[in-house]
C-alpha cells in the first residue's frame, strides 16, 4: 500500500447524485474517481491503482458482485465495499464471505462510510505487511540461506526436504557455528505448518525452574513472582514447531516432563492441574554427544529415541572446505549491503588463506570474519592483510605449504589420527574429540586409511 500519496477510491453506482455525493465528501481525503457501471470501473482499475472499491449491488447490466469477483480476481489488493438495499443484507454478508472488505445499507450513514474505509484500508495493509514479513522469512530462514555446494551439504539438504513434510520429530547434531538453528526454521518452512508459529528456546540459557516455566508455563500464583498465568512455549507453538537447542543441557526433572508431552500431547501449567493438549512438532539441537550422556546416566535412554526419530548431522566446516568461497562471497556481499560501504571482492591470497585455516567456531566464526574484513578494509578489494590476526596465524601460509612438499595431506591427516589414538590410550571417542571431529567421521577415516587395528 502507498503510504505518502493519498488512498485512491473508486465509486461505482449508476444513480449519478449518488457517485457525486460520495465522491465530492470523499475528496478531501481521497483520490477520488467514478463509474457508472461495472465495465466503466474494470476500465478504470486497467488504468490506475486503486485502493478501494465502493460499488452498489444492484446495477444494470453487470451486478456489484460479478464486478467485485472479476475485479479482485485482477487486483488481489483491491478492497471492495459494498453498498446494499436493507433487503438485500444477506447478499451482502454472502459477498463478505467470498471476499469484499465490507458492506453498508442504503441510506449511508456518511461518517460510517469514512470509518468503515479507513478499516478496509488498513485491514489491507496490515494483510500485505503479514505477507511481506512471510516473504522475509523465507528469504532468511528458507533452504536456499543454507549455502554449500558440498556432497556432505546436499546430504543435509536432502534430508531436509524429505524430513519437512512429515510430522517426524528431528535432532539436529554438529559444533556449535555448523547452523543447526538455519536448518530447524527450513524444515518448518517447507513443512504443513509454516504458516504456523516457529518458537525457539534456547535450553542452555535457562536455570532448571525458569526452563520448566518457560516451555510449559505457569499459574498465577505457581511460585514467588508468578503474578499472573503465563502461556508457556508448548502452548503458544501450538500447531507450529517448537526448536528446543542445546537439548542436552536440560536437567532429567525437565527431560521427564518433555518426554510425556511427546508420548501424550499434553501437560499441565507449573502450579496447575487443568490438562492442555497441543499439536505441537519438536526439532531439537545439540552440539554435545548424546550417546556419551546415556553412558554416563546423564541423558534418559526413553527421551533420545523419541528425540531421534531423524537425526540429521551437520558437518563441520573444515570437512566441507570447498564451500568456503561460496559462503565467503555470500557473507561479503550481504555484509557490504548491511554496511552500505560498497560492493567488496575478495583477492586470491586472502581467499586461499581462508580455506587453509580449521574454523573452530565453523560457519558462525567465518562469517565473523568476513564482517571484521569487510568494515575494516579500506579498499574494493579484501586482502590478506585484513584477515584476523588470529586467523592468519592459525592457518600456514601458501609458501609453506609449497615447501612442504613431502608431506601430503593424507599423510598429516593419518599421522594426526594415530597421534590421537596412542594419546587416549586408543579410545575412539577422545581421540575424536581431541581432533575435532565426530565419531563417526573418525570411524570413516579409519576405514579410508586402512588404520583399523591401530591400538
Amino acid at each position: 500500500m502507498k503510504k505518502k500519496e493519498k488512498y485512491s477510491v473508486l465509486v461505482v453506482d449508476d444513480e449519478k447524485n449518488t457517485r457525486d455525493g460520495f465522491s465530492r465528501l470523499l475528496h478531501r481525503n481521497y483520490a477520488t474517481f467514478s463509474a457508472a457501471s461495472g465495465q466503466e470501473a474494470l476500465n478504470i482499475l486497467s488504468e490506475r491503482h486503486i485502493d478501494v472499491m465502493l460499488s452498489d449491488i444492484r446495477m444494470p447490466g453487470m451486478d456489484g458482485i460479478t464486478l467485485m469477483r472479476r475485479a479482485t480476481s485482477a487486483h488481489p489488493d483491491l478492497c471492495v465495499i459494498l453498498l446494499t438495499a436493507y433487503g438485500s443484507i444477506e447478499t451482502a454478508v454472502d459477498a463478505v464471505k467470498r471476499g469484499a472488505c465490507d458492506y453498508l445499507t442504503k441510506p449511508v450513514n456518511l461518517d460510517d462510510l469514512e470509518q468503515r474505509i479507513r478499516r478496509a484500508i488498513r485491514s489491507r495493509e496490515v494483510e500485505n505487511e503479514n505477507k511481506n514479513l512471510h516473504e522475509q522469512l523465507n528469504t532468511k530462514y528458507g533452504i536456499e540461506n543454507i549455502i554449500g555446494r558440498s556432497k556432505s551439504m546436499e546430504h543435509v539438504f536432502d534430508m531436509i526436504r524429505q524430513v519437512a513434510d512429515s510430522r517426524a520429530t528431528v535432532l539436529i547434531t554438529g559444533e556449535s557455528g555448523t547452523g543447526k538453528e538455519l536448518v530447524a526454521h527450513a524444515i518448518h518452512r517447507l513443512s504443513p505448518r509454516s504458516n504456523a508459529p516457529f518458537v525457539a528456546v534456547h535450553c542452555a540459557a535457562l536455570s532448571v525452574n525458569l526452563l520448566e516455566s518457560e516451555l510449559f508455563g505457569h499459574e498465577k500464583g505457581a511460585f514467588t513472582g508468578a503474578n499472573e498465568r503465563r502461556k508457556g512455549r508448548f502452548e503458544i507453538a501450538d500447531g507450529g514447531t517448537l526448536f528446543l537447542d542445546e537439548i542436552g543441557e536440560i536437567d532429567a526433572s525437565v527431560q521427564v516432563k518433555i518426554l510425556r508431552v511427546l508420548e501424550e500431547r499434553r501437560f499441565e501449567r507449573v502450579g496447575g492441574n487443568d490438562v492442555i493438549n497441543v499439536n505441537v512438532r519438536i526439532i531439537t539441537a545439540t552440539n554435545r554427544n548424546l550417546k556419551q550422556m546415556l553412558e554416563a546416566g546423564d541423558f534418559r535412554e526413553d527421551l533420545y529415541y523419541r528425540l531421534n526419530v531423524v537425526p540429521i548431522e551437520l558437518p563441520p566446516l573444515r570437512e566441507r572446505l570447498s564451500d568456503i568461497a561460496m559462503l565467503t562471497d555470500h557473507f561479503i556481499k550481504t555484509i557490504s549491503m548491511e554496511n552500505g560501504s560498497g560492493m567488496k571482492t575478495i583477492t586470491t591470497e586472502a581467499m586461499d588463506l581462508l580455506k587453509q585455516y580449521s574454523w573452530p567456531g565453523n560457519v558462525r566464526e567465518l562469517r565473523n570474519a568476513v564482517e571484521h574484513m569487510v568494515v575494516l578494509s579500506r579498499n574494493s578489494k579484501i586482502s590478506v592483510r585484513d584477515i584476523p590476526l588470529e586467523i592468519r596465524t592459525g592457518a600456514p601460509l601458501p609458501e609453506q605449504r609449497k615447501r612442504d612438499v613431502s608431506l601430503s595431506l593424507e599423510d598429516s591427516e593419518k599421522d594426526l589420527i594415530v597421534k590421537a589414538l596412542k594419546c587416549s590410550g586408543g579410545n575412539r571417542t577422545e581421540a575424536a574429540q581431541s581432533l575435532g571431529i565426530s565419531r563417526r567421521t573418525l570411524h570413516r577415516k579409519l576405514n579410508e586409511y586402512e588404520l583399523r587395528d591401530v591400538l
